[in-house]
């Protein structure tokens, strides 16, 4: 039986990528591919969908982990971006509970500081009126006695108080990968590490598809559509230059950086977002046992893949940390993982990196190829509403078909169809008593895995109870369930795809990786039947992208 969306699956998804002309074919398989492959084959458009990487690994799974509508915007003036950005925080909750979830942010005031305690309580306020904020996560304003018993490692110098707003909190590489699983379940075609080498034209010079080479096999074949839509985030320009005809428009990549913290040296339970003395701002962030904090903001000229977070980065955000709470007092080996990450922003003359908008825009070429350039993590589905109303017209003017009006907004993601964000601490506290009473999962185990998976921890199920009647593994049941079932039902090929984007162990359960980072690959050895040559080459790959998450890259060479 042919495993849907399954890593043993690419010569099928192939042989059915060349066997029918698709109403769109996407380059690009990060948030915004995904967002316009749901958005698409939810109003009846066959799709077909190409990343050259794996899924989420460019900018899509190094962002700050936040879906937030962008209060800082409003010092630019950016009121209709912060108003719409806002309103999609509740919709990409409700559709994906189980991969988003409510923060409640702190944002202190300081004597001195970039915003005043008038000025940021103006702000929130117009902030939540912008984004309809719901009355229960409305604003507030905390006196410093207030500030001081949320958070008391806070800078006590100069402090005024703080404001205290609502933001949301996300797993940006699951959040797209179930975009993407939902989009697939609908019908499109996805894969992997399949990289778009030319454009096809037909007569009348009109892109009408792409030739691709597969990445694992070296096949190259073609896909043909109506429509090419190029959402390569920050490999937008270089799609581009296979074209004929392109504006001069361009993207500016600006890296971000971020570090993260045990909390046994850092025990904050409540997330900050505050400035530093040059004016930026960063985010420190709780996340289960560690507390993560970003971002840097420099511009980047580089090759957007693997971008490194260097020895500089980390003085950067460790002089913030230090500044901002400096009785913890956090050095270099205090440091557990980090990440840095590629924003592909539209490029405006003159502007230092924080000040160029997170904007979206949409290019149109004269030959008919279709660029979706900038935007932010929060906006994807209404990017890709703006967008395919837009391109529905002109597909149902020249293909004949009826297609249907935007679908998405009250559409759950793979995972999410637990009957809204309301019923999701009943359904964790159900599944988890599952896990444990059937595969004995501890329960602080079984709890993170429902929310990872969301009603897709039912599957997980059966691979656990394979794992119970194998006899030649040396995995734990909950860690052979997470493995198979992304294996066969989210194309995982790499050990990097399993232990960094769908589990995030690489950034935020380091131990945890290495004591078990050798029985998965010796799992998915058995599983894919690699020659030597090819399991050696995949341990360096995985050993390289835990040494950039240890240490600054530039002390490699050291």
């Amino acid at each position: 039986m042919v495993q849907l969306f399954s890593a043993f699956d690419r010569e099928t998804i192939e042989r059915k990528a060349q066997d029918e002309t698709f109403d769109l074919v996407i380059i690009g398989g990060g948030i915004t591919g995904a967002g316009i492959a749901l958005d698409a084959v939810s109003r009846g458009m066959s799709v077909a969908l190409v990343e050259m990487g794996d899924f989420a690994s460019g900018t899509s799974s190094r962002s700050t982990k936040l879906v937030h509508g962008g209060l800082r915007y409003l010092q630019q003036f950016e009121v209709k971006e912060v108003a719409e950005l806002g309103k999609e925080r509740a919709i990409v909750y409700e559709n994906g509970p189980h991969v988003t979830t409510p923060e409640w942010m702190m944002l202190p005031f300081h004597k001195g500081g970039n915003m005043g305690k008038t000025t940021a309580s103006m702000g929130i306020r117009l902030y939540d009126y912008l984004a309809g904020v719901k009355k229960d996560e409305r604003r507030q304003i905390l006196s410093v006695k207030e500030t001081l018993a949320k958070n008391p490692f806070v800078k006590k110098e100069g402090l005024k108080g703080s404001g205290y707003y609502v933001e949301y909190r996300t797993d940006d590489a699951r959040l797209t990968i179930e975009v993407m699983k939902k989009a697939v379940e609908l019908g499109a075609l996805a894969i992997n590490y399949t990289r778009a080498e030319e454009l096809i034209y037909d007569d009348k010079k009109q892109v009408r598809g792409v030739t691709v080479t597969d990445r694992l096999s070296g096949r190259v074949y073609d896909i043909r559509g109506h429509r090419v839509i190029n959402a390569a985030g920050p490999w937008v320009d270089r799609v581009r230059k296979l074209d004929y005809s392109h504006n001069n428009k361009h993207l500016r990549l600006t890296k971000g950086v971020h570090l993260v913290i045990d909390k046994s040296k850092f025990p904050m339970e409540q997330a900050v977002y505050f400035d530093t003395p040059d004016g930026r701002m960063v985010f420190a962030i709780p996340r289960d046992k560690k507390v993560y904090v970003g971002t840097t903001d420099t511009f980047y000229d580089e090759f957007p893949i693997h971008p490194k977070a260097l020895e500089s980065d980390h003085t950067y955000v460790i002089k913030a940390i230090n500044y901002m709470f400096p009785d913890v007092q956090i050095t270099e080996k205090d440091i557990e993982s980090s990440w840095a990450g590629v924003r592909p922003l539209i490029y405006e003359e003159g502007k230092d990196p924080s000040e160029i908008s997170r904007k979206d825009e949409v290019w149109f070429s004269e030959s008919g190829l279709i660029t979706m350039a900038g935007g932010k993590l929060t906006g994807y589905r209404k990017m890709a509403e703006k967008l395919l109303d837009e391109v529905t017209k002109q597909l149902s003017s020249e293909t004949g078909k009826t297609y249907s009006s935007v679908q998405t907004k009250h559409l759950p993601i793979s995972g999410g169809d637990i009957g809204g964000s309301k019923n999701l601490d009943t359904f964790i506290d159900k599944k988890a008593r599952e896990g444990n009473n059937r595969f004995g999962w501890s329960l602080p185990v079984a709890k993170e895995l429902a929310k990872r998976f969301g009603t897709n921890i039912d599957k997980l199920f059966t691979y656990a109870q394979a794992h119970k009647e194998k006899e030649n593994t040396t995995l734990p049941n909950s860690l052979y369930a997470e493995l198979h079932y992304s294996i066969y039902h989210e194309s995982v090929v790499h050990p990097v795809d399993f232990l960094l984007r769908r589990t995030s162990y690489l950034l935020f359960d380091m131990p945890y990786l290495l004591e078990w980072k050798d029985a998965v690959l010796d799992e998915m050895q058995n599983l894919f039947s690699w020659d030597e040559a090819t399991q050696a080459k995949l341990k360096r790959e995985l050993e390289a992208e835990i040494q950039d998450a240890r240490e600054p890259a530039d002390w490699h060479d050291r």
